[in-house]
């Protein structure tokens, strides 16, 4: 789906999604990765969902953000508590949604001034959504 441009161009923008990848300002990425409004994405050492750890919880606490969008891949899953406890000990909120979902809610949030995170699995074995 490609997205209308507004005016946060400066911005760390999702210009477009679909089941494999997003694009971030025009540059497409097949990875999982970090999309912070004010930083260029960067690369997030994911696997899948089953691979989550605390660790790359800890990872998106040093970017200190106020809420934490993870898009879980083609359909929504929720990650253990224990995972983040990082972030929910400073009162970070974490909501979990598919990529599509994630993307859109990423994007209404950074136009909003909020201090997001978009974090989003892609599934290096390339998962259909009969996988799903």
């Amino acid at each position: 789906m490609k997205l209308h441009t507004t005016p946060t161009q400066q911005y760390q923008t999702v210009t477009a999604y679909d089941d494999h990848g997003v694009e971030i300002n025009a540059t497409r990425y097949e990875h999982s990765l970090l999309v912070l409004p004010e930083s260029a994405p960067v690369v997030w050492p994911v696997n899948g969902f089953d691979a989550l750890t605390a660790e790359h919880f800890a990872h998106i606490d040093s970017t200190r953000p106020d809420v934490v969008i993870l898009g879980t891949g083609l359909r929504q899953r929720f990650v253990h508590p224990k995972l983040t406890t990082v972030l929910t000990a400073r009162r970070i909120g974490v909501e979990c949604m598919d990529n599509q979902a994630a993307c859109r809610t990423y994007n209404i949030l950074m136009a909003e001034g909020r201090k997001v995170v978009l974090a989003l699995i892609f599934n290096t074995n390339k998962e259909t959504a009969q996988d799903a």
